[in-house]
């Protein structure tokens, strides 16, 4: 991608990162007539187009971004949830799936795969509008009005999706990168690390670290989630994966124990450096010295 194409790329991410739907649909679209990138292009307008409920040009644009795509991220996608209640929705699952295992290998539970896959993106449905509500605060001071009703929702569907989520796994047990892929496999690890209740993630934490361990399940929401228990039950997180704000509203990672081995501890699950980790995260300097 040359470098004005690039540039175009980041403009109509920035508006859609600011609210300005409209914008970054003007910008996206005079991008697809000068970049060779359509599937990008297309994907990104079909995403904002379904996040404003504009629902036959989001399917439009859709399948032109994922005519030569295998990929099963757009089954995952949470900015494309408003679209799932509609048939046309099955038709995409179906072929994104049939593609995927044409190219990448049979897996052996699609339609538990598949079931997981609408999980991670039911969990993650409102998060762009509540990144809205979190700007908001950042630059007011204050949460905005519509916060709470949405925040509410989110909290509705993060109710729903635990109990649909425990179904699946009385049915078809925990589910591991071999049996349902990579993507697929992250989804009950998302619904526990979202859990209102500490001892929903305690239940599950030693059956999300063997997985990990075992190169069949994430290290990485296996650190979040260890880390969030810890910053719950008032104890210093191990790897560095939670938050909170300073005075000055700016996020920061709570107490860490023995700071100066976490590198240790996060290369042991295969992670990178805190310190690399934390800059691209949320633009925090770490500078402890880390210990071999």
């Amino acid at each position: 991608m040359t470098s004005i194409n690039m540039s175009a790329q980041n403009n109509g991410d920035a508006l859609k990162r600011k609210g300005d739907l409209e914008g970054a649909i003007k910008t996206y679209k005079k991008e697809l007539k000068i970049s060779k990138d359509t599937y990008k292009n297309n994907y990104n307008i079909a995403c904002i187009y379904a996040i404003m409920y504009q629902k036959d040009s989001a399917f439009k644009y859709l399948n032109l971004a994922l005519n030569n795509n295998n990929s099963l991220w757009s089954l995952a996608d949470n900015d494309l949830f408003s679209l799932t209640d509609d048939a046309r929705w099955l038709t995409i699952e179906k072929a994104q799936l049939e593609k995927h295992q044409t190219v990448k290998g049979k897996i052996q539970k699609p339609d538990f795969a598949k079931q997981l896959l609408r999980l991670i993106q039911k969990d993650q449905s409102l998060d762009y509008q509540l990144d809205m509500a979190k700007d908001y605060f950042f630059k007011n001071g204050k949460a905005p009005h519509w916060y709470y009703p949405i925040a509410q929702m989110k909290k509705e569907i993060t109710a729903g999706n635990f109990k649909e989520m425990e179904a699946l796994l009385r049915k078809n047990g925990w589910p591991t990168y071999s049996t349902v892929g990579k993507l697929a496999a992250d989804s009950p690890l998302l619904v526990i690390n979202h859990h209102p209740k500490e001892e929903i993630r305690i239940k599950y934490l030693e059956q999300i670290k063997d997985a990990c361990l075992e190169n069949e399940g994430s290290c990485f929401e296996y650190a979040k989630i260890q880390d969030r228990i810890l910053v719950n039950t008032e104890k210093p997180q191990l790897f560095g994966m939670q938050f909170t704000y300073d005075k000055d509203r700016n996020r920061i990672p709570f107490p860490i124990l023995k700071p100066e081995f976490v590198d240790k501890r996060r290369a042991k699950i295969g992670l990178e450096p805190l310190k690399t980790y934390l800059k691209r995260k949320i633009n925090y300097e770490f500078t402890v010295k880390q210990e071999k």
